[in-house]
């Protein structure tokens, strides 16, 4: 304490006052827009400052801006992630404004750190980056630049908890453990020792695992990777937290609006609907008129087919006739040859050998001529052969139309039978509809379809079986069920994995998060076991549900799913605690109460039922679906509220096919079936009649081969005779050859007949070749009619399909126009609602939720699921800001193992050496100071009536017979403390002692080590909360004496302990130790009823007022600020 005749510093100049300053403590901070403070500006003193005022007044926030002030990130104070969260509500912009004292004969330092909400990144993982920037002494900085002022210059160690701790980094530090402490203490103390401790470690690590060190140190690596990585999923998880928590309101507000542009966009598509059928329509009753017109032009152009072909047929007969009379003639002339040869033969007969040979050829050709008279005569069998020649081309073309008819009609039945198959199996798919589902689901999600996907080509590597996504493993038979349950249970919990042990968790977690960066849910359900939850209701009360107010069951009863897909549902949903109504139930008050109702009497219980009814507020419209929600006050159980919400079409348990489309896919099967069995009559008789043509063209065929080869035969005789004949014509010209002058003229009469027959064969071939012309054009004039026919009868079909479609049209007109009228209301309604409740004014004057609004998505399925995170996020997630700095310490180790990892090259034995050679003066040192704590932590508790220490803990001692290890990496400091005469003393912890042992233990610790810190100041904020009224006068007691001890050099008057900050919402009334003339007291006015500026308090003449009041002599009074 100061000596009584000391000097307060009130009393001294300015100059003299700023002196008391240790370099690089806190003069004067200000503060502007600054979590609860608008504009404040605060002057500390030299020594202990005391800053006092009620919960929520703003004193944890001067240490709070000393942190953000020098550079320190939110992170260090447990409260937040990103600096913007500190900017005063409304506000766009923070500046924090410190000035530290200064080294002798050296300029003073004023760092400003200004905050702008409207900067800055908004990822997870650099949120806030850039929202800040910096000045010293009015020159912009780098944030770099600060902090090596603060920490390099000044010594100031925000980050060390021993120096600095807040108010939501107290349990932290209460909670370290040994190697925490120790840790955190050498940090304090300042110098390498921190360093060197960690260098030790390093070193026997080394030292110890040199041989298998590289492999350790691979698995070590991967340990801390997956950890830092788990931690970093915590810190994301708090950064969530926080956003759903301010998001939640403008959510709801947005869904309003997104509902009406949702019905509105409805609106709008039926109407463009509508106006597309209608243009469908024209256009189907324009398109008819020109085929009318190509059917009438087809019909002319057939008729004058029809006349052609008859005066074709007439010329084809007048050619045949003249072509068949040329053939007689040529008939003709051939008998008369055969007969003037045979004249000529009966000539040549010459002496008795001739005779004799004449007579043999005579008999010969008597023989020849007997054969020759068995068969036709050779013109008939031409003839014959010409006939089945010209009936089998009559014959072929018919099959070939035949053909061509029978592939043209069994082309049209196959398109349609394939049409059928695919329109059959179409249907089919529809019909399956919960693998429709799953695909309209991942199709929507694409990052759940990723996780799927690996699951199931992975499912190997996992020790149990997993199930999921949830949603994709439910089966309901009734769309009202999942209507219900889609309605009941979260997006969240339907997007999760269930995994039945907790290495296939991890992971999941590790392989799909942390490698693929893909989101995913898992739930465990142990070993997959289903357990059996309790019913909401006794067997008794459910009957009674069911009997008098129809109830049929709980929501689990009506769909099914595998076990462990049930259980996560059920722990997670209580869909087995939720009641289904029927037809005939209504949520009456008589049911209402009855559900409110606990069986046992004492008190009310909440509930969830799904009903049809008509709405209460609205009793005249029609029965919908509604979800009704009972829930009790959890501070006042007499107090009931229910939650009403219409049941919407499922979303995430949607049909994977609306069932229009398959009543529709179902009429168009059976179109295709129709359209088939009218098909199919038509390809039978074509085929029946192509294989009659077939079969009367084979005979036709085979009776044109039998003529051919008569006619072949006939010619062989035919030769054979004439043979014959000429060798009687050479015995009868050898028998008379002195009848030259009758063989003349014999031979004379045979050329005159050839010459003739030939004239006339010629005639014929040139007939032949213009009756075949004939044929021909005749030929090409039916094909061409028959072209025109089918041409003409699929030009009627095709008028027959636009008449049935135009009726269609007409009927899906009408249809439309009904659907936009109620579109149109329904719009007008949702938008009265929303004008409502969420006004966004005019363009020109628009509210300031409409900005808002405008950066919230228009995904209504993705805001919905954004509600319900939000929700759950509010409701499960706790604040966990160890988290952060766990995750900073062992990302730390992680770098310091890579580092490791890289340098292992040393032999065993230099390692040894180097070892020993660093042990000794860390240990000496450390030891040293340990003591000096000691000391004094023993004298301090002594004061309180308690007994204290504090010793290194150095673990265990030894590995094996021949190796030795001082496990540095296991040092620590143990606090031990004993706080009743009967008791041991025993290692601080929060499982032994109190909250307030333990924060006494802490800060008479703090207090021991304050003359070892190097830090111009110390903060703690509500150390003194949770201790008693003794204890807390003795702490105070305390933390004054060795916060105002005298300067060591009195010729220096800033050559004190530091400067101190106690933050706390009250103090004792009496303590005699506020009287030291080094204490300031800082009394926080802030709030909508005090003053509206700062400098109008002044506490000298409140005390003067209350002194006049009250007839009291003036007193000595202390500055209080």
């Amino acid at each position: 304490m100061a000596p009584a005749a000391a000097v307060s510093p009130l009393r001294l100049p300015l100059e003299d006052r700023q002196k008391q300053f240790k370099p690089g403590s806190i003069r004067r901070i200000k503060l502007k827009n600054f979590l609860t403070y608008a504009d404040v500006e605060v002057h500390l003193g030299s020594r202990l400052n005391v800053v006092i005022g009620p919960n929520g007044t703003g004193k944890s926030t001067i240490l709070c801006a000393i942190c953000l002030g020098l550079g320190g990130q939110p992170p260090l104070l447990g409260r937040a992630d990103d600096a913007r969260t500190f900017i005063m509500h409304e506000k766009d912009i923070a500046t924090i404004e410190i000035e530290l004292a200064p080294f002798p004969d050296k300029p003073t330092h004023i760092i400003r750190r200004t905050i702008d909400r409207n900067k800055g990144s908004n990822s997870r993982q650099a949120k806030g980056k850039a929202a800040s920037t910096y000045e010293i002494n009015g020159q912009e900085v780098k944030v770099d630049q600060v902090s090596k002022l603060v920490s390099d210059t000044y010594k100031i160690a925000i980050e060390n908890l021993c120096t600095f701790l807040p108010q939501d980094r107290v349990g932290s530090f209460s909670g370290f453990d040994s190697k925490q402490l120790l840790e955190e203490t050498e940090k304090s103390v300042g110098g390498d020792l921190h360093a060197k401790h960690m260098e030790l470690v390093k070193l026997e690590n080394e030292y110890l695992n040199s041989d298998g060190e590289l492999k350790n140190i691979e698995d070590e690596l991967e340990r801390l990777k997956s950890e830092v990585k788990e931690l970093e999923r915590q810190r994301d998880l708090m950064e969530e937290r926080k956003e759903m928590e301010e998001k939640l309101d403008l959510y709801k507000k947005k869904m309003l609006w997104l509902d009406f542009e949702e019905a509105r966009d409805a609106a709008k598509e039926l109407k463009t609907e509508k106006k597309a059928a209608q243009k469908q329509l024209t256009e189907a009753e324009n398109g008819m008129g020109p085929l009318n017109e190509q059917l009438q032009a087809l019909n002319g152009e057939i008729k004058r087919g029809l006349e052609q072909k008859v005066a074709l047929e007439r010329d084809m007969q007048v050619k045949k006739r003249i072509y068949e009379n040329s053939l007689s003639k040529v008939e003709k002339c051939n008998d008369d040859i055969d007969e003037k040869q045979g004249d000529l033969a009966t000539i040549d007969s010459d002496k008795r050998k001739a005779e004799q040979d004449v007579k043999s050829c005579e008999q010969q050709l008597e023989r020849r001529e007997a054969v020759l008279r068995d068969y036709p005569s050779l013109a008939e069998m031409k003839e014959k052969v010409a006939e089945t020649q010209s009936q089998a081309r009559v014959a072929r073309k018919e099959v070939q139309n035949a053909r061509n008819d029978l592939n043209q009609k069994t082309a049209v039945f196959k398109e349609a039978q394939q049409d059928l198959d695919m329109k059959q199996r179409r249907f089919a798919a529809m019909k399956d509809d919960k693998a429709r589902r799953n695909e309209s689901i991942f199709a929507r999600d694409q990052n759940l379809k990723q996780v799927y996907d690996y699951i199931n080509s992975n499912r190997t590597i996992f020790r149990r079986p997993v199930h999921g996504p949830i949603v994709c493993e439910i089966d309901t038979q009734d769309t009202k069920i999942s209507d219900y349950l889609d309605q009941h249970v979260s997006g969240n919990v339907f997007r999760q994995f269930v995994v039945e042990c907790k290495e296939d968790l991890q992971l999941l977690y590790r392989e799909v998060r942390e490698k693929r960066g893909l989101r995913i849910n898992v739930h465990l359900v142990q070993r997959g076991e289903v357990e059996e939850k309790p019913r909401m209701y006794s067997e008794q009360k459910m009957n009674r549900l069911k009997q008098k107010y129809g109830v049929v069951g709980y929501l689990d009863e009506f769909f099914s799913a595998p076990g462990p897909i049930m259980q996560a549902l059920r722990n997670q949903s209580n869909v087995q605690s939720v009641l289904v109504g029927g037809p005939h139930t209504k949520l009456s008050d008589e049911l209402e109460n009855y559900l409110f109702q606990r069986e046992d009497g004492n008190g009310f219980q909440a509930f969830c039922i799904f009903v049809k009814e008509r709405n209460k507020r609205n009793p005249n419209g029609n029965s919908k679906d509604y979800k009704y929600t009972g829930s009790v006050s959890r501070y006042r159980n007499d107090s009931r509220n229910i939650d009403t919400s219409e049941v919407v079409a499922a979303k995430m348990l949607s049909p994977g096919v609306p069932q229009e489309d398959k009543i529709r896919a179902e009429n168009e099967v059976k179109n295709a079936q129709n359209l088939i069995a009218e098909l199919e009559p038509g390809k039978l008789e074509a085929l029946e009649k192509h294989n009659q043509l077939v079969e009367s063209a084979q005979k036709i065929q085979q009776e044109y081969k039998d003529a051919q080869i008569g006619l072949n035969e006939v010619k062989k005789h035919q030769e054979n005779f004439e043979r014959a004949q000429r060798k009687l014509q050479q015995a009868n010209e050898i028998a008379a050859m002195d009848n030259k002058n009758e063989k003349k003229r014999t031979v004379q009469q045979i050329r005159k007949l050839m010459e003739q027959a030939i004239g006339e064969i010629k005639k014929a071939n040139d007939a032949y070749d213009v009756y075949i012309d004939a044929v021909a054009r005749h030929a090409g004039v039916k094909l061409s009619e028959d072209g025109l026919v089918s041409k003409r009868d699929l030009l009627i079909d095709q008028l027959d399909v636009m008449k049935r479609q135009t009726e269609g049209l007409r009927a899906r007109v009408q249809e439309l126009a009904k659907r936009f009228q109620h579109a149109r209301e329904r719009t007008l309604q949702l938008k009265d609602i929303a004008d409502r409740e969420a006004p966004l004014g005019t363009p020109d004057e628009p509210t300031e939720i409409k900005e808002a609004l405008e950066k919230i998505t228009t995904d209504k399925d993705e805001l919905k699921d954004l509600i319900v995170e939000a929700k759950e996020v509010l409701e499960t997630t706790v604040e966990n800001y160890g988290a952060i700095r766990r995750y900073e310490e062992q990302k730390a180790a992680l770098e310091i193992q890579q580092e490791k990892y890289d340098g292992l090259k040393d032999s065993k034995e230099t390692r040894k050496k180097e070892l020993d050679a660093k042990k000794q003066p860390y240990h000496s040192r450390l030891t040293n100071i340990i003591n000096e704590v000691n000391e004094l932590f023993e004298n301090y508790m002594k004061d309180l009536g308690c007994a204290g220490r504090v010793a290194l803990y150095t673990g265990e001692e030894a590995r094996g017979d021949e190796e030795k290890k001082d496990n540095f990496k296991d040092w620590g400091i143990q606090i031990q403390v004993k706080f009743r005469e009967k008791s041991q003393l025993q290692t601080l912890s929060a499982q032994v002692h109190s909250g307030g042992e333990r924060s006494v233990s802490t800060i008479m610790y703090l207090m021991a080590m304050q003359d070892l810190m190097k830090s111009p100041f110390r903060c703690v904020d509500e150390i003194n909360q949770g201790l008693d009224e003794r204890n807390e006068r003795l702490v105070f007691k305390r933390i004054v004496e060795n916060s105002t001890r005298a300067p060591e050099d009195t010729s220096d008057p800033s050559s004190h302990c530091g400067q101190y900050f106690l933050i706390t919402p009250k103090l004792l009334p009496n303590l005699t130790d506020m009287e030291n003339e080094d204490v300031t007291v800082h009394c926080i006015f802030n709030g909508y009823e005090n003053f509206d500026h700062y400098s109008d308090w002044n506490v000298d003449r409140l005390l003067e007022y209350r002194n006049e009041s009250n007839g009291d002599s003036p007193v000595k009074r202390r500055r209080v600020k």
